[in-house]
């Protein structure tokens, strides 16, 4: 297939320069040169359809409210438009890390500035650009397979699944298709909402039980998650109690969890992505006053341009009061993740969760735990005891921002997840230069 570039560029003989050197890398590409007012005139209607990638050459300005900005003022407004540009490389005359930031945030895959600009580090960065299409390409083609996997299996399997003929008898208003999921107080189920008109993922208590606390832990997760309206927190349809079960319906996430994207490997730059944006998620948890107290690799679920979005909520609890599914004397969580002050049993406050995120960030990184044993409880005594294990030589350059997500005193830790946001932006900017 044809690779299509298109350059956008106020100097027609740097843009030529531009056309000259990814045209030595792609010789049979179709790379089209515009000026910003011809950009202008076709920009309403240009998507991923017309070209693979968009070079964006532009003055980015002292920072990132520069009025003087024009790159930022384009990448704003595409994506205003809300529209299926073609992905973008930004290409920055002027510029710093301020605006390098936020043109990543804004959108961009890449971000060059011009002065340090070689015909090497462009066909590099394009090259690098078209390989990550390529896998997203990818992963929606396996995504779109594995849908119909699923759909498939479930009309083959559906007389074989447990407590789905019952279920269906209680649960008014859901079809049940297949389990997808089990824990130990629930199963999970791919479901029709007929209210709706779409599948969901209903989540069905095990136990068939009159006890009010048993009935309330639903109940709890229910409230935390509906006064959570954000789009990095699962959405929530439905709450109620049929037969003696618990059932909560939820938004149903196809293309799976982060615990299999990390099974499937990840560079540094999608660690480092993964991290901002889950730090970003956990930072409107603790804003509402809440812990989530259980963040996992399998409770970080994807959507379509790799957004995260945090599910389960079972353990969540209030910051200030105390609230939440906790008995003395019980430790809840994945021992894996759980900070040291938890396996403790000291009072928790928001690095709890910035803690687990550390340990997410090892486990993306190099695809493996940074804590493991025999018990449950020999994990915990490493969470408590233990060091903070050293990265791979490669992957060094990681280990100052790792220290400060796993520090056993959470007082060397960061104090926000907004912080660790910013620190994972940063250094997806200085890995994107090195490059």
């Amino acid at each position: 297939m044809t690779t299509r570039l298109l350059i956008v560029e106020r100097d027609p003989r740097y843009g030529e320069w531009l056309r000259q050197h990814l045209g030595v890398e792609y010789p049979d590409a179709k790379v089209e040169l515009l000026g910003p007012d011809e950009f202008e005139q076709v920009i309403t209607t240009l998507s991923r359809r017309d070209f693979d990638l968009l070079l964006l050459s532009m003055p980015f300005g002292t920072s990132p409210e520069d009025p003087e900005s024009e790159g930022l003022q384009w990448l704003r407004r595409m994506r205003n438009q809300q529209k299926a540009f073609p992905p973008l490389i930004a290409i920055a005359d002027e510029g710093n890390e301020l605006t390098a930031v936020r043109a990543l945030q804004l959108g961009a895959l890449d971000y060059l500035p011009k002065r340090l600009l070689t015909p090497a580090r462009l066909r590099n960065a394009v090259r690098l650009a078209l390989r990550r299409l390529e896998r997203r390409r990818m992963k929606r083609e396996a995504a779109r397979a594995a849908r119909r996997a699923t759909r498939q299996a479930a009309r083959r399997d559906a007389s074989r699944l447990e407590s789905t003929a019952a279920l269906r008898g209680i649960i008014p208003g859901y079809t049940i298709r297949c389990k997808i999921g089990e824990s130990e107080k629930a199963f999970v189920y791919l479901a029709s909402s007929e209210k709706l008109g779409r599948d969901v993922a209903l989540k069905v208590s095990k136990i068939q039980s009159d006890e009010s606390n048993q009935q309330q832990f639903f109940a709890r997760e229910y409230a935390a998650i509906a006064a959570l309206r954000h789009p990095s927190i699962v959405e929530i349809y439905d709450y109620g109690v049929e037969g003696g079960h618990e059932y909560l319906a939820m938004e149903y996430f196809p293309l799976g969890d982060l615990k299999a994207r990390i099974q499937r490997g990840l560079t540094e730059e999608e660690s480092l992505k993964y991290l901002e944006r889950i730090a970003r998620a956990l930072q409107v948890v603790h804003d509402a006053g809440l812990l989530h107290r259980d963040l996992k690799p399998p409770n970080v679920m994807l959507r379509e341009g790799d957004e995260i979005v945090l599910i389960d909520f079972g353990l969540a609890r209030n910051i200030h009061t105390g609230i939440g599914s906790t008995r003395t004397g019980v430790l809840r969580g994945s021992p894996y993740y759980m900070s040291p002050e938890q396996a403790l049993g000291e009072e928790l406050d928001p690095r709890t969760d910035l803690y687990s995120l550390g340990v997410i960030f090892y486990e993306m990184l190099t695809g493996q735990k940074p804590f493991t044993g025999s018990t449950a409880m020999e994990v915990l005594q490493q969470h408590v005891n233990a060091p903070v294990p050293r990265l791979p030589e490669h992957l060094l350059h990681h280990q100052e921002l790792l220290g400060q997500l796993l520090a056993k005193d959470r007082t060397h830790r960061f104090e926000t997840a907004a912080q660790v946001a910013e620190a994972a932006a940063g250094l997806r900017v200085t890995l994107a230069v090195s490059l």
